[in-house]
């Protein structure tokens, strides 16, 4: 039996430590935290110096149980990850298993390899307790916060609603930038470009300001044609550009964004499995540094294949406050595979992690930058002709991306030019750009809210509790004036281009605005940015020793009580943001806009306390597309109490009827929805609906291969499958899906694997 166990917090990197351990090692996992506060309790002993109460989750109940059985007459290794999170998770299995934090070995590695191990195992330390208390302190700051807030939402917004302390935060600036973009006035100019013929080449340029309307725009044109052109300054000089340091988790989730289109959280679990499997260094830092062997590895590989020139030594020095030198950037752990992962997703991500740290110890790539000023013999204003030559790609080798060459003809200062035509078209000032979930990223470690760990969890739950949507934004059709000089003559016209689309960027709900409102009014040092980058700062503190950690907490809790009970004073019309818009003319019933349990919603009469049973109850409509409850407007509220309206009847004289439903408009025919996508449920006709119907039978005909009852044989994105309506299996490419008896299709339903149960790591906070 194994003399020695070591405990790592999740199964796939248990399996990889133990290919480079002996017969003498077992390794186990812990998968994730193994205590943890109570779910159903607040769990944290305020009057008893914030004392928390962990206790081990019922779904890790019996890994506990294995992990005390295996632990009896072992020597025990913790080897969880080295941040405050896994310095926490082995804490807690000291605690399992009644081992002293003091005397039990605790081993860190950035990269799990043989070399990375074998030392590890050769310098064992004990736990870090300052680092346990830092993670102490934000898992409990955190409980404090959400079991005191969120309450206060479920009474004064909606029940159910959670808020989080650095969540909230992320929130915030979704929906102040998102009234920015709402509130900015796009500003017109004219951007006025040329192209001019020198000896029978092109020379594109442009005038350096834009020009204010039409008529200027229009005036300066018309100077033009009586105007002659000749060089003046000719500028060349040399320019260069250097490669980016070494990925941080950061750096590594806004790339893998920009380049890859991955979501934070796909690059997250991407990542995490790379690591896991050996392939590349931890990826929850912000550090960085290199090792030095990493370094010649990189030098060695640069030289060997493209050439000594193309390498340069260089460490980045880690700005972030917090971040440890002796922490690494996300690298390989092997700079020679230049291919690794088990899918798609993990080879991408593995291919630009090694090229960005292989670019990161190449030389710079080298530019020559040619600028020509243009001169015009009746206006004082000057045109720019600019030009851009890569003289050595350098590190843009490995990791390209550059723009291409910008060559412009040899000219000379005095030379004489021939204006071939020019163009003054209109521009509108653009509104500050939404957030996308890398930008989000970046925002938030620019304002020092949040660790590598958490950004990934923070816009994970932001959007899954509601309050954030990722949108594609097709845009909005505008005209744009067009003034054009070509061979003498002035055209005037308009062309028509699509503005403000806009791909997955984050968008705020109204539940978003609702709850953010109502959280910077009563909470608002809970939602400052400054105060949570402060509270970053503390946990920095209580991690270098600084700091006794529940002094941190008492201090917080001392002002963030009372405004949890100044909060009950808040009245929960103004919390859900009731808004009067006007009485209907019919009955001079009152119509409002409110937040209500299931979205924004109309409101027509008053709810009343009185109890009596005559009284009538207000009726609710949802709102019309596009209407906000801030927006909306009597004449657009009114026709929504309409809804369901009749249409008409089918045919065989059945009603039809259209509504609105929580996934968009429909109509109904019995008990059969079906979706208007092009059609207003306002205004669609008897005719429309019946096409409308039509059409829908049509497609499920046509969908369905055969119908067995409850057993069914459809068409699919993917092909042919046989469905129950709970479980799907899909039919063999050999197999023709119209000659399937029941039983065969039976049988191919009973031999399909059932869909996998998920475990679900420990939460990284």
């Amino acid at each position: 039996m194994p003399k020695n166990l070591v405990i790592v917090e999740s199964p796939a990197k248990a399996k990889t430590v133990a290919r480079y351990l002996g017969k003498d090692f077992r390794v186990m996992s812990s998968f994730g935290h193994i205590r943890d506060l109570p779910k159903k309790d607040i769990g944290v002993n305020i009057e008893k110096n914030f004392e928390p109460t962990y206790q081990v989750p019922p779904d890790k109940e019996k890994i506990a149980k294995e992990l005390k059985a295996a632990a009896k007459g072992s020597v025990v290794w913790l080897a969880s990850d080295e941040d405050r999170e896994g310095e926490a998770i082995a804490w807690h299995v000291c605690a399992l298993l009644n081992l002293s934090p003091e005397k039990t070995n605790r081993i860190v590695f950035h990269e799990i390899t043989e070399p990375a191990i074998t030392a590890a195992i050769k310098a064992p330390r004990n736990i870090d307790r300052r680092l346990v208390d830092a993670q102490q302190a934000r898992r409990v700051l955190d409980r404090l916060v959400g079991y005191e807030l969120s309450p206060v939402l479920w009474k004064k917004v909606r029940s159910g609603l959670s808020a989080g302390r650095v969540q909230s935060v992320a929130v915030r600036l979704i929906v102040e930038r998102e009234r920015e973009i709402k509130d900015f006035q796009p500003e017109s100019s004219f951007k006025v470009t040329a192209i001019f013929d020198a000896g029978g080449k092109e020379v594109p340029a442009e005038l350096r300001d834009k020009l204010a309307d039409d008529k200027t725009a229009k005036e300066f044109l018309e100077a033009l044609t009586k105007a002659s052109f000749k060089v003046g300054a000719v500028e060349k000089k040399p320019g260069s550009r250097s490669p980016g340091a070494p990925f941080t988790t950061s750096t590594l989730q806004q790339e893998a964004a920009r380049r890859l289109g991955f979501s934070v959280r796909q690059t997250m679990t991407l990542a995490q499995r790379l690591y896991e499997n050996g392939h590349i260094t931890y990826m929850r830092t912000d550090s960085v540094n290199l090792a030095g062997l990493a370094i010649d590895a990189a030098k060695k590989y640069i030289t060997d294949s493209f050439g000594a020139n193309y390498a340069q030594i260089r460490q980045y020095k880690t700005k972030s406050r917090g971040a440890q030198e002796a922490h690494e950037a996300i690298r390989p752990t092997h700079i020679g595979t230049l291919s690794a992962g088990d899918d798609s997703g993990q080879k991408k991500l593995y291919e630009l992690i090694w090229r960005r740290s292989v670019a990161s110890q190449m030389a710079p790539a080298k530019i020559e930058k040619t600028e020509v000023q243009i001169s015009i013999s009746t206006r004082p204003e000057k045109f720019i002709a600019s030009g851009e030559i890569l003289i050595f790609d350098g590190f843009l080798k490995v990791y390209g991306g550059g723009k291409d060459d910008k060559i412009l003809p040899d000219l000379s200062e005095g030379q004489a030019l021939k204006l071939k035509a020019a163009q003054a078209l209109e521009n509108f000032s653009r509104p500050p750009a939404r957030y996308s979930e890398a930008t989000l990223v970046r925002k938030l470690e620019e304002l020092g809210i949040g660790r590598p760990s958490t950004y990934a969890p923070t816009i994970s739950t932001i959007q899954d509790r509601g309050y954030i949507e990722k949108k594609d934004l097709d845009g909005e059709a505008r005209r744009l004036r067009e003034i054009r000089l070509e061979e003498g003559i002035i055209k005037e016209q308009t062309q028509e281009v699509i503005s403000g689309a806009e791909r997955a960027k984050l968008l705020p709900t109204e539940l978003a605005e609702i709850v953010n409102d109502f959280l910077v009014k009563y909470f608002a040092a809970i939602v400052d940015y400054d105060f949570t980058a402060k509270a970053e700062e503390e946990l920095d503190d209580i991690a270098e020793g600084k700091r006794v950690w529940q002094d941190m907490l008492k201090a917080f809790y001392g002002f963030f009580h009372p405004l949890v009970e100044k909060s009950a004073g808040a009245s929960r019309a103004e919390a859900m943001k009731v808004r009067e818009i006007g009485k209907d003319p019919k009955t001079g019933e009152l119509v409002q806009a409110r937040f209500g349990r299931f979205g924004p919603v109309l409101q027509m009469g008053n709810s009343s306390s009185s109890g009596e049973k005559d009284e009538p109850k207000p009726r609710f409509a949802p709102l019309p597309e596009g209407a906000t409850i801030e927006s909306v407007t009597l004449a657009q509220a009114l026709p929504m109490f309409n809804f369901p309206r009749r249409v008409g009847e089918t045919t065989d004289g059945k009603d039809i009827t259209a509504d609105i439903g929580p996934y968009g408009p429909y109509v109904k025919v019995e008990k059969q929805f079906i979706s208007l996508k092009d059609k207003d449920p306002l205004t669609i006709s008897e005719a429309e609906a019946r096409e409308v119907i039509a059409a829908h039978t049509r497609a499920a005909a046509n969908k369905t291969i055969a119908d067995f009852g409850k057993l069914k044989i459809l068409r699919g994105p993917y092909g042919p499958y046989v469905t129950n309506g709970k479980k799907n299996a899909r039919i063999p490419k050999n197999t023709d899906p119209e000659k399937l008896a029941e039983a065969e299709a039976q049988k191919l339903l009973d031999d399909a694997p059932d869909k996998p149960k998920f475990l679900r790591r420990g939460k990284k906070s």
